[in-house]
């Protein structure tokens, strides 16, 4: 396109007019101008550097947009020093040290601007300048959009900033700019950025989407204030602030972000008013570090895409959730840290996959008048001084309404739960805690179960129609101190049966508990149970009870009758002999070494694991190391819940189960899969360490499993593996020892194998196939099962067998191998 002309047009009232007229370039019309004077560029491509220093208009041809393009070979193509009008003009740099559009000096009004360029940055502001930006459009693949800088400021109003190899709007160096209904896209930095001491940014009624990195990013004591604005579809987090900045956000909705919907770092502080934040992969609020702070009012956090908290609090931040509402998360409010603390005043905690509030490393938080509803666990006080308060709080529809667990000292008081799946309140590991006028109703399990020792103080609390009983209370710790401190506490419920109740438990109907702190004290008005001395019975299934104790020669005796198995054999002789012999020391008076009578048991299915571990127990038991010698056997499955409450609750049941005797794991490796995440697997086997450590004369544990994965199971839980004193190998079965136990099969059943049959035997477990599903003593007895039924068919059609014929299996009634 050639070159056009420049229409100069005096608007002044003085009659001399030498400067009206047509210029060939214009550089030359603008010498010419003057204050007032209108230029009016006619079509075309102009590379030319223009310098605006007058109080001119320049403006493009009227109704064709993009007509006059001002496309130098280097350079800044326009630049603006003094209050002119520019209108209508496409803009296009190649050099990537300078800008496209720069504004120095003055408020000059500039509006229907196209810029598209590879330039440092497509508009930018400097110094002095107030600009007046309106209905302009930046498309700067190679730097930033519109950059305010040097204690600039101006308007910016319905501008858009189509692509931006940088941030699409950078604020720096003390500028103030104000930004009304724009749009920011497809940067590759922030969308809007602000950084550095007296620098602020207002955004009205703007929209910021598809960027690259974080949507809003205000750092190095920069100030922000957002009101009616939209961030969403970042690739980076939608607000970040580091470094003592400061932003205000008012009716913004920030949503579809894959990361961190907002994260503060370094003392920045976030004041949010009716904002919603949804559809966030991580964190919808992360506040992080001393100093930090968030205050929310009448927001909306939900609707999580990830599987992380929506409010995140650690390192000694600080958040304030007032009238806000937390729904349909993974997680509502986790604070982590000492001096990290949570203030939720009148706000909503609904639609929680796993937990509610969870406090931890010694943070608080306070919940007044709050509303937590169908939450997996309403609130989690996890160890040694975390802690806090909550009050005049309603949880509805959780598993369990409050844990206490390691140490932590909540006081809780005015607080309703209502229809938990297994308990209102649950304390256990040493947690503490306060309980006051608390009510819980319709609980699937106890209304409060308080475990061994927990110091828990409980005044004037009430259960209501509670299944399992509305108190549980199991023995004080050793020599019979601690245990809970229990005043003026009612319920309703009658023991059903399976019920144990501790030290101060509700027995009838209006049953008053004022149990004090000192075990073995009385105080129940009515009749109170004596503490337990042991574990409830386990249910139909599990070996113990009133059994009586068999000698351990006898169950010795029993063990070498077990087909095979001869290291194991020897191996729990030795850790017998040990145990009796430190046992006959301690008699004599003398030092016994201490040995650990948790076992790790590797190898296939099949080899004996499970009869080895019961007849272990009964050994123990027999030598007087275990009360009963009970097994009670458990997987996965009976140990890890759907949500963080019920893991630690089914895994402090199950070796509550197996007081006085043996807790066999099966398949242990299973609660550390490789691929973990957020697997509750960790927390059972947390929980059991802990157990094991507290409780270490009530119960041995024994983990079992395949060989290669229970030693990767023992190698990433070093705090597991330190527990147990030796492991036990069972070896695969070989031909003949799978051909004895058909035998004793046989012998037991009153059947006998024919001539012939066990040399067919031999040779049908030789060349079995010994993969995954190769079950050792169980292919054995699965064996002979099949041969018994092939027999039964085969005898079935003879019109009057013999004894000899209803007893003998042959060769033929082996099944055929697949």
């Amino acid at each position: 396109m050639a070159q056009g002309t420049v229409q100069v047009t005096h608007t002044g009232t003085s009659r001399w007019r030498r400067r009206t007229g047509e210029y060939s370039s214009l550089a030359s019309a603008l010498e010419a101008a003057g204050d007032g004077d209108v230029l009016t560029v006619s079509p075309g491509t102009y590379r030319e550097n223009l310098l605006v220093q007058r109080a001119v208009t320049l403006r493009g041809p009227e109704g064709q947009p993009g007509a006059v393009r001002i496309a130098p070979a280097d350079g800044v193509p326009l630049t603006v020093r003094g209050s002119a009008v520019v209108q209508g003009l496409h803009l296009e740099g190649q050099d990537s040290s300078a800008p496209a559009l720069l504004v120095e000096e003055g408020s000059p009004e500039i509006s229907d601007i196209r810029v598209v360029t590879r330039s440092a940055s497509g508009i930018e502001v400097r110094g002095s300048a107030r600009p007046t930006v309106r209905r302009c459009s930046v498309d700067n693949p190679a730097g930033v959009g519109i950059a305010v800088t040097d204690g600039a400021g101006g308007l910016f109003e319905e501008c858009e900033v189509t692509a931006a190899g940088q941030a699409g709007v950078a604020v720096h160096g003390g500028a103030r700019p104000r930004l009304e209904r724009c749009r920011v896209h497809h940067a590759a930095g922030a969308g809007l950025s602000a950084t550095g001491e007296n620098s602020f940014v207002e955004a009205v009624g703007c929209e910021i989407y598809e960027v690259r990195g974080s949507g809003v990013q205000i750092t190095g004591r920069a100030t922000g204030q957002l009101t009616d604005c939209d961030v969403h579809r970042t690739a980076g987090d939608g607000v970040t602030m580091d470094t003592d900045a400061v932003l205000t956000l008012a009716d913004c909705r920030i949503h579809d972000v894959p990361e961190n919907a907002m994260d503060l770092r370094s003392r920045s502080v976030l004041t949010l008013t009716r904002t919603s934040v949804r559809q966030f992969g991580r964190n919808g609020l992360s506040v992080w570090d001393p100093g930090t702070r968030v205050d929310a009012h009448q927001c909306e956090i939900f609707d999580s895409t990830g599987d992380y908290p929506a409010v995140w609090v650690s390192d000694g931040a600080t958040a304030v959730l007032d009238s806000c509402r937390v729904h349909d998360v993974p997680d509502a409010l986790f604070v982590l840290d000492r001096g990290s603390r949570a203030d939720v005043v009148d706000s909503d905690l609904s639609q929680v996959r796993n937990t509610a509030v969870s406090v931890s490393d010694g943070a608080t938080a306070q919940l007044d008048d709050c509303r937590i509803r169908d939450a997996a666990t309403g609130a989690w006080f996890r160890d040694h001084g975390s802690g806090g308060t909550l009050a005049n709080c309603s949880l509805d529809g959780t598993q369990t309404g409050v844990i206490v667990t390691k140490g932590a000292d909540p006081t809780v008081e005015r607080c309703t739960v209502d229809g938990p799946a297994e308990a209102g309140f649950y304390v256990s590991a040493g947690g503490r805690g306060t309980f006051v006028g608390c009510t819980v109703t319709g609980s699937g399990g106890y209304g409060f179960h308080v475990l061994d020792g927990c110091r828990t103080t409980l005044r004037k609390c009430r259960t209501k129609r509670c299944a399992r009983g509305g108190y549980e209370f199991a023995e004080a710790g050793a020599g019979g101190a601690g245990g809970p401190d229990v005043e003026d506490c009612t319920g309703d419920e009658s023991l059903g049966a399976g019920s144990s109740p501790g030290r101060g438990s509700a027995t009838g109907e209006g049953a008053v508990l004022t149990a004090p702190a000192q075990a073995g004290t009385g105080g129940l008005l009515g009749s109170v149970p004596a503490p337990r001395a042991g574990a409830p019975a386990g249910p139909a299934g599990e070996a113990g009870g009133g059994a009586p104790v068999r000698a351990a020669q006898e169950v010795l005796g029993a063990l070498d009758a077990l087909v095979g198995l001869e290291s194991v054999k020897r191996e729990v002789r030795a850790l017998t002999d040990m145990i009796e012999v430190g046992r006959r020391r301690q008699e004599a008076g003398l030092k016994a070494a201490s040995v650990r009578r948790h076992l790790v048991f590797t190898g296939s299915p099949g080899t004996g694991k499970t009869t080895v571990a019961r007849l272990y127990g009964e050994i123990l038991a027999s030598l007087g190391v275990l009360e009963k010698g009970h097994l009670v056997e458990v997987s996965r499955v009976d140990l890890v819940g759907e949500h963080i409450g019920s893991t630690a609750i089914r895994t402090q049941e199950a070796f509550d189960r197996a007081r006085g005797g043996v807790l066999f794991i099966d398949e242990a490796y299973a609660l550390s899969p490789e691929d973990s995440g957020r697997d509750f697997g960790r927390e059972a086997i947390d929980t059991l360490v802990k157990l094991m450590e507290d409780h270490r004369e009530a119960v041995v544990v024994i983990v079992a499993g395949y060989t290669e994965e229970m030693e990767r199971f023992l190698s990433v839980n070093p705090g597991v593996a330190s527990r147990f004193s030796r492991t036990i190998r069972f070896g695969d079965y070989g031909p003949g020892e799978l051909l004895r136990i058909v035998e004793q099969q046989a012998e037991e059943h009153e059947y006998r194998l024919a001539d012939g049959t066990d040399e067919a035997l031999l040779k049908y477990f030789a060349e079995i196939p010994k993969g995954p599903a190769f079950g050792n003593g169980r292919t054995a007895r699965q064996t002979f099962e099949a041969m018994v039924e092939r027999h039964a068919g085969r005898v079935a059609q003879l019109p009057d067998p013999s004894t000899e014929e209803l007893s003998l299996l042959h060769p033929e009634d082996l099944p055929a191998l697949d």
